[in-house]
């Protein structure tokens, strides 16, 4: 098979972005502050108004902080929609745009975390629109470059970042709309009909 003149820029973005404009921006639309930081078990991680917290580590720079413990604790805490938002917009985009595509610092501690849902989408809009700014701008020669001492396998070529970033995406933002299914039909047996 002749992949010479296969774009793989283009393969790897329409892997996220046909995702994201078919499958997940919808899922995502209408998203309530009660969903954002509902947790159908006790004890979950998520992001707390600062000085709330009981998690071992709460970090953040605002009025809110994200639950979290280094190590991190076996099996891992259940997390909410604002804790795995937080992760997403946080460790999976904003530290990897401020790592290779010169976007601001950005990292767990220093982060201004959302304390409602739309403010939350928001910074997931932002940074996403960076990331793939930042894909797009790398070519076909910048996805051979490797991924250098700011990630753990610093020989890696860039591409295989993207890989990871994409299927992170993917996983994280899917189990946010598995958490709204649930929440839609765990209020909906508690209090009647369904919401949306």
């Amino acid at each position: 098979m002749d992949t010479n003149g296969l774009d793989w820029n283009r393969s790897l973005l329409d892997q996220w972005e046909f995702h994201w404009n078919h499958q997940i921006r919808a899922r995502l639309a209408g998203l309530t502050d009660d969903e954002y930081f509902w947790s159908p078990v006790p004890e979950a991680w998520s992001v707390r108004p600062r000085g709330t917290s009981t998690a071992p580590i709460q970090a953040g720079a605002g009025d809110f902080t994200i639950d979290y413990a280094y190590p991190t604790p076996v099996p891992a805490p259940f997390s909410t929609i604002a804790w795995r938002l937080g992760h997403v917009i946080v460790g999976v985009l904003a530290a990897r745009t401020a790592s290779h595509f010169g976007g601001p610092a950005a990292s767990y501690d220093t982060w201004e975390y959302a304390g409602d849902a739309a403010t939350a989408l928001e910074q997931l809009e932002t940074q996403l629109d960076a990331w793939v700014t930042g894909v797009r701008g790398l070519g076909e020669a910048g996805l051979r470059v490797p991924v250098g001492e700011k990630e753990p396998y610093p020989e890696s070529p860039m591409a295989d970042l993207v890989l990871h970033i994409h299927r992170e995406l993917i996983h994280h933002l899917s189990e946010v709309c598995l958490l709204r299914d649930l929440y839609l039909y765990t209020e909906t047996a508690t209090n009647g009909a369904a919401t949306r």
